[in-house]
């Protein structure tokens, strides 16, 4: 699959309105269709009700690792999380080089305090933005810093927030917009 309009495809809203939720639902439909994500997932590491940090999993390999636990003893310090500056890069913006590459569409979930931590993500985000691939992603919810300021102003790049109301129909019109960026 070639990608004959690019687009851009992101998602924001507040913690626990269902942005994973969308985004997985999502990347399941375009998978029955045979396109393949690459890039990175970040899921919350939970014990019980608690939760203790964030993985970073490259979509198209599986490799895992963790971006930020509370149990980390380097790196900078986002709340109550270190984050694992080694995986990130390692495991994070290794997924999003290659996917610019290899994959039909690049995910980046998220572009948050944590992951703009590392220099070299940014510098993969930017290369992702630039690159002929669609980008479905996630924006941390009202996040402060330059490079999402420059996202919100890139004339293809479309910001959905997710609300109660729409979360439900939303993953059909973001799949729509992606389906349109991508031919046979």
């Amino acid at each position: 699959m070639k990608a004959v309009k690019t687009v851009r495809v992101f998602i924001t809203g507040p913690p626990g309105i269902g942005k994973t939720t969308v985004l997985k639902k999502v990347m399941a439909k375009l998978a029955e269709e045979g396109l393949r994500a690459g890039g990175i997932y970040c899921p919350e590491i939970r014990r019980g009700a608690q939760r203790l940090g964030f993985e970073v999993i490259d979509l198209f390999t599986g490799t895992r690792g963790i971006l930020s636990h509370v149990l980390q003893r380097r790196g900078p310090r986002i709340g109550k999380y270190r984050v694992n500056l080694e995986d990130l890069s390692r495991i994070g913006v290794h997924a999003i080089n290659c996917a610019v590459d290899v994959a039909d569409y690049i995910v980046i979930d998220e572009v948050g305090p944590m992951e703009l931590q590392g220099r070299d993500f940014q510098l993969a985000l930017v290369k992702a933005l630039e690159s002929a691939k669609p980008v479905l992603g996630v924006l941390h919810w009202r996040m402060q810093h330059p490079l999402i300021e420059r996202i919100k102003t890139i004339h293809d790049v479309r910001i959905y927030e997710v609300t109660r109301e729409n979360r439900d129909a939303l993953p059909e019109v973001l799949i729509t917009e992606l389906q349109r960026t991508l031919t046979p």
